[in-house]
């Protein structure tokens, strides 16, 4: 299977919301350490501008080609955002669904919009950093696409980037059908074509040996 990065055959072409794609010396895509700051000690607007602030500096380490350091910087954004942000739904009690909806009854209809937009983009942002990797973790790549995916079930981005995983987690059914979601919305993207043909490819030998095993 292969495991070099999409990124070297072809980078998707990346809006100035989400990280600039690049090249990059990476040795893993694990998430930087640290301590969140106390989401009691500081007003839901200064834990945003706060979280805008690291994602930023993220923003110029991926431009800079420090993908570790951007990884770091976008954890850390959305760690200042963790009191403001849903319980993930597996994890979620009645503790926590109450406190999330206290904290989400303290914020305005700007501020909800831009939390979500900042989510978003940090997790596209950290995906794109993954796939700069020499050993890409796919299966992490994965879990940010769907993430983004589940706030914006039409990002193309996290479309591509899912699909891209998939392929390589040898998930193709499901590759192809992100991939094509994709396709619908640029056509003309060399790299999700290129994709689309290398996971029919696969599909049609897989379906080859299966009527060969009968």
């Amino acid at each position: 299977m292969e495991r070099k990065s999409p990124a070297a055959a072809g980078k998707p072409n990346l809006s100035s919301r989400g990280a600039a794609d690049g090249h990059c010396a990476l040795s893993g895509g694990g998430a930087a350490r640290g301590g969140s700051p106390a989401a009691g000690a500081a007003e839901p607007g200064e834990l945003i501008r706060r979280a805008l602030d690291f994602k930023s500096q993220g923003a110029q380490c991926y431009k800079e080609k420090k993908c570790r350091e951007a990884i770091g910087k976008y954890h850390r954004a959305l760690l200042e955002l963790k009191g403001l942000l849903p319980a993930p739904e597996e994890h979620r009690g009645e503790a926590a669904t109450a406190t999330a909806a206290s904290s989400a009854a303290g914020l305005t209809d700007e501020q909800r919009r831009l939390l979500e937009s900042i989510e978003v983009d940090c997790y596209n942002s950290l995906a794109a950093c993954l796939l700069q990797a020499e050993l890409v973790n796919y299966e992490r790549v994965k879990e940010y696409c769907l993430k983004v995916l589940k706030k914006e079930g039409e990002n193309f981005k996290a479309l591509y980037r899912s699909g891209v995983a998939f392929y390589h987690l040898g998930d193709y059914n499901k590759a192809l059908y992100y991939l094509k979601e994709a396709r619908s919305q640029q056509p003309a993207d060399t790299n999700v074509v290129r994709y689309i043909q290398l996971t029919e490819m696969k599909l049609s030998r897989c379906s080859q040996r299966e009527k060969e095993a009968l």
